[in-house]
């Protein structure tokens, strides 16, 4: 049996039980990446307010996570490709709980740095593999919205972590923040013990047997879920290597990867990721500004929703310019709202774009760039380069708030998102209607 023919025949099913189990056993743990990647918002806040940390190490702390997640990511693409997807998953996993458990204790801010490494390294691996599971089970009709949908439970993090930011820290402190992620991630790894390895990738590797017992239980389940509606042939295609990953069409997309996902990081760490301590250096509460926060956080999941609908319905393309160009008006209308009322709305507002640019980007568009042979070492080179180019992002945002406030920091996320508009219209394909390449290498 081919590679071809597994993923022809996972390309003709309808969402069956087994497909909602993946789902649900990737989401576990997506679910605490996305609460802790953004508890440095509240925990940020928090640690400045009390004299913990400075803005510099503030800084330095957002930074260094880039520095894990890039190792992370990077690492994450060739083990994953080498040694299959479940391993990979379950490894980042342990890695991050240990570190996120020990940072509870962190007696000072410099070890809390330094930990928050190992807790990126988990964090960047898990955002490489999770998707691309996503991208290799579900059929390529209804793709872009379940893998949409995880995004939106990824940010899902993002309200439920500032909602407890707020409800805890003033009585508990930031340390309870990383206490609740280290549980969570350990509850994950034990959950998805269950999770089955990707076939596409089983067929690549050569592991026809089980490549066709796992493809052959999702048809029975199809069979079952839809007893009236008997499955179509599978479509015949046209098999192709998977050639160099730095030549030809893949070069191009590791170009559009790349400088997409280095936006979109910038987004999240150079604006919404610093949105409390912003209001705290206007002179708000801890209160008070973790309450602004929580408010325009639910624009994430929102956002997610929207762009999981988007993808498979206007396209990969057509979403990420138009959501970009509507993302730098918003910002211009943030900047001008000044200290009013209007000011968390427009934020709540702006959310909202950013957020789906985060569910098409890293959810749908990247994974799909890449054949199955290459598809963990392409996403994870362009979640590397997207972190480490970011990495200096954060160290940047203090001294630019410091000296022109909130429009010197949207007027950068502005031009970031003008040249990503570019570059993907000029340089990216349409990636709605393709099947997922299963290449062999």
């Amino acid at each position: 049996m081919s590679a071809i023919s597994v993923g022809a025949r996972l390309d003709r099913l309808p969402v069956t039980r087994l497909h909602r189990k993946v789902f649900n056993l990737v989401a576990v743990g997506m679910f605490f990446e996305g609460f802790d990647i953004y508890i440095a918002a509240s925990v940020l806040a928090a640690t400045y307010k009390t004299g913990f940390s400075t803005l510099a190490q503030n800084g330095l702390f957002i930074s260094i996570t880039f520095v894990g997640m890039t190792l992370g990511a990077l690492l994450t693409g060739f083990l994953g490709d080498r040694y299959g997807r479940r391993f990979t998953y379950q490894l980042n996993l342990i890695i991050f709980g240990a570190a996120a458990l020990a940072s509870a204790v962190a007696p000072d801010m410099r070890t809390l740095i330094a930990l928050r490494f190992f807790m990126g390294l988990g964090l960047g691996a898990e955002v490489v593999v999770g998707y691309s599971i996503m991208a290799e089970f579900f059929p390529s009709a209804i793709r872009g919205r379940w893998s949409g949908m995880m995004c939106t439970v990824v940010t899902a993090g993002l309200p439920v972590s500032a909602l407890l930011a707020w409800l805890l820290v003033p009585t508990f402190g930031w340390r309870v923040m990383f206490l609740l992620g280290a549980l969570g991630s350990l509850v994950a790894w034990f959950l998805r013990r269950e999770l089955p390895e990707s076939p596409r990738w089983l067929a690549v590797m050569g592991h026809d047997a089980e490549a066709d017992a796992l493809v052959s239980s999702f048809e029975q389940a199809a069979s079952f879920d839809s007893a009236n509606n008997p499955l179509p042939p599978p479509e015949i295609i046209v098999p192709h290597t998977a050639g160099d990953l730095f030549r030809g069409p893949h070069l191009a997309s590791l170009v559009v990867g790349s400088v997409s996902l280095v936006v979109v990081n910038t987004l999240i760490y150079g604006f919404v990721t610093w949105l409390p301590t912003f209001f705290v250096g206007q002179g708000d509460s801890i209160a008070r500004s973790t309450g602004f926060a929580l408010l325009m956080s639910f624009g994430g999941p929102i956002g997610s929703a929207f762009g999981a609908l988007a993808a498979d319905y206007l396209g990969r393309k057509p979403t990420i310019v138009t959501v970009s160009c509507i993302a730098i008006v918003l910002s211009a209308a943030f900047v001008f709202s000044g200290t009013s009322p209007l000011m968390p709305i427009i934020g709540f507002l702006l959310t909202i774009p950013i957020y789906v640019l985060v569910a098409v980007l890293f959810a749908v568009y990247v994974p799909e760039l890449f054949p199955t042979a290459l598809r963990l070492r392409g996403v994870g080179i362009c979640n590397a380069v997207g972190r480490s180019a970011s990495i200096i992002v954060p160290l940047l945002i203090g001294p630019l708030f410091a000296n022109f406030g909130i429009p010197g920091v949207l007027a950068a996320m502005s031009i970031a998102l003008f040249a990503m508009c570019i570059v993907v219209a000029a340089l990216g394909t349409e990636t709605r209607i393709q099947k997922l390449s299963m290449a062999a290498a």
